[in-house]
């Protein structure tokens, strides 16, 4: 299945790559961080924005919710997750946001609660964190919305995606080949899966970065990739547990611009003479008597 649609964007081989901003929990509790965030998507291009939701006391058991943690929400593990999480006003005004600045949104739900509670926004699709990949209810349930589904494939076996990709089924699916690490070091990246992954499941593939740089994000493209998710920030050196793997704003901007030009350069794979190649040929080739070139 070459291509899926993501709201009125085809997904897929031979489509421009679908670029992601993932803002995740970077917003630090501040919806006017969120709608930095997202206006630095805008700026730099980006497709989509996505966001992570939980329904916090059902994701988490009440001793991991009880244990010390110091945060600026509290002292307690509990204090930080709650402190995290947005609630109905915050996502209806992220909403409108982007709507307003015409960029897309959508989130990773963590439980079958939080997918109820996107829904809500008639959000174009759904992403499986790789966390949840093995969560074989909240897939069922996810898929059970009816929307196009990207599956993040960090910490997993291959046993354990090829269950997950028999589970929701290949129809709208694009698989995300991720190192779940943060920072991911470059000898963890394997991006080689990408072209294997796009072969065994013959579904849409993308990459789900968490590397420190840009290069290895753009080379994902060439291998294939046709989605392209990474975390923004305003400033690495911000407080929270993933702004160390993620992209400042002048990065995500050459981040875009880099990826377009690798699709450009990519070309159809059909061998010619480039036409601003002959006049440079008849310059410098030597031509034998039968005119065929030496």
């Amino acid at each position: 299945m070459s291509e899926i649609k993501i709201g009125n964007r085809l997904v897929g081989t031979g489509q421009p790559c679908y670029i992601i901003a993932e803002i995740g929990i970077n917003h630090n509790g501040d919806i006017n961080i969120a709608k930095k965030l997202i206006d630095v998507a805008v700026a730099a291009k980006c497709d989509a924005v996505k966001f992570q939701k939980r329904t916090v006391e059902v994701v988490y058991p009440a001793e991991e919710l009880a244990r010390p943690r110091e945060s600026p929400f509290g002292n307690t593990n509990g204090d930080l997750k709650y402190g995290l999480e947005f609630g109905q006003e915050d996502y209806a005004e992220i909403d409108r946001y982007c709507k307003q600045n015409n960029i897309t949104w959508f989130a990773s739900c963590w439980d079958e609660q939080s997918v109820d509670f996107i829904e809500q926004f008639n959000v174009p699709c759904y992403k499986i964190a790789s966390a949840s990949l093995t969560d074989d209810g909240l897939l069922c349930y996810t898929r059970s919305k009816g929307h196009p589904i990207l599956m993040s494939t960090g910490m997993s076996t291959l046993e354990q995606v090829d269950h997950a990709v028999e589970l929701l089924g290949k129809e709208n699916l694009v698989v995300m080949h991720t190192a779940s690490t943060y920072p991911a070091l470059y000898e963890e990246l394997n991006l080689r899966v990408i072209p294997m992954m796009k072969q065994r499941y013959d579904v849409p593939v993308g990459y789900s970065g968490h590397e420190t740089g840009l290069s290895t994000s753009i080379a994902s493209v060439a291998l294939g990739a046709c989605v392209v998710e990474r975390h923004i920030t305003l400033d690495r050196a911000m407080w929270g547990s993933d702004q160390a793997a993620s992209v400042e704003p002048q990065g995500f901007a050459h981040l875009v611009r880099d990826i377009r030009l690798v699709e450009t350069a990519m070309g159809d794979g059909v061998k010619r003479v480039i036409e601003r190649e002959v006049p440079i040929m008849k310059k410098l080739r030597r031509i034998d008597t039968k005119g065929s070139g030496l």
